[in-house]
């Protein structure tokens, strides 16, 4: 048992990486490589969007979100990663885990809040086109983006702040990050309080994003098959097309490990590499599928790199 007075000096041990010493130097390249693409797809749409005017609507700045988150999540997992590659260390100190657990919680959260305001976006761009710029107006385009990042701040402020009275008991790690879930299993006690509320959490979050793209997808696909413009209906599926893959691959990649801690019906293996999954697949295919694919982002991109200089715009 460690006291409270020694827990900001506390060093944890993370699991292990398992890499035999011939796969370091493989694994330390792979995984750098794999974060600077990540930052280049993710700052490359950052910037295509904040440089374009024809850009600065409401559509575009939401999506603005969505590099801007993934680029914060990779952030937290790669640097360690590749310095426990590379040295083959993996203690962390125990503020350090909380930091890295409430900016994963934290990124994970603003992913579903994000997701949400642009199914809202689409749902009055598609089924209710004449009002779309009086409901959409920058101020409340502002209050939007203002309040879900300060509404997540403040849910996962919440659950992490629970965590800090209790005392520490042992300081292996069952996970390769600090997910919440696995610090809980370090705690002598004040295991039932912090499951309730992180449970209580995972409900709002999933149950606020499946209720409104629920909502807002039945009443795109019932506009979609009234409307009799064929060129606006193809469009209008693209876009709910693209948003329901991204939307559903969240789902997958935060429900499962989440479901796996708390019933252990995964092997332990299995649950490291898909908590793993959550720092690389959504950085990666959110710019491709959402960005690249966007006409608009991709002419810019195209036409920037095909002058071979950065552009005005």
């Amino acid at each position: 048992m460690y006291p409270n007075e020694s827990v900001l000096s506390l060093v944890l041990t993370l699991h292990s990486l398992e890499l035999p010493e011939t796969s370091i130097y493989p694994a330390f390249i792979f995984g750098l490589i794999t974060y600077l693409f990540i930052l280049l797809c993710n700052l490359t749409i950052i910037i295509t969007i904040c440089l374009n005017r024809n850009l600065h609507k409401p559509m575009y700045i939401l999506l603005l979100n969505l590099p801007i988150n993934d680029a914060m999540n990779a952030s937290i997992l790669f640097p360690h990663l590749l310095y426990s590659i590379w040295s083959q260390d993996r203690s962390i100190s125990y503020p350090a885990c909380l930091l890295q657990g409430f900016f994963v919680h934290f990124n994970g959260g603003a992913s579903y809040l994000i997701l949400t305001a642009m199914a809202y976006d689409r749902y009055i761009a598609i089924c209710h086109p004449l009002r779309y710029g009086a409901i959409m107006t920058t101020n409340n385009l502002v209050k939007i983006i203002t309040g879900m990042w300060l509404l997540d701040f403040i849910l996962i402020t919440v659950v992490f702040s629970i965590l800090v009275p209790y005392r520490i008991c042992q300081t292996h790690m069952t996970d390769l990050v600090c997910y919440k879930t696995p610090i809980l299993k370090l705690l002598c006690d004040g295991a039932e309080v912090n499951n309730i509320v992180g449970l209580s959490c995972i409900i709002f979050y999933h149950g606020l994003s499946l209720s409104a793209v629920a909502f807002t997808y039945l009443h795109i696909l019932i506009t979609c098959i009234t409307n009799k413009q064929s060129d606006a209906k193809i469009k209008a599926l693209q876009t709910c097309g693209t948003h329901l893959v991204v939307f559903l691959w969240l789902e997958f990649n935060t429900l499962f490990p989440s479901i796996a801690h708390r019933s252990e019906f995964a092997p332990a293996f299995v649950r490291r590499v898909v908590s793993i999954t959550n720092f690389v697949f959504p950085p990666l295919m959110n710019p491709l599928v959402y960005g690249f694919k966007t006409k608009e982002i991709r002419q810019k991109i195209f036409t920037c790199f095909k002058n071979k200089k950065i552009c005005s715009f």
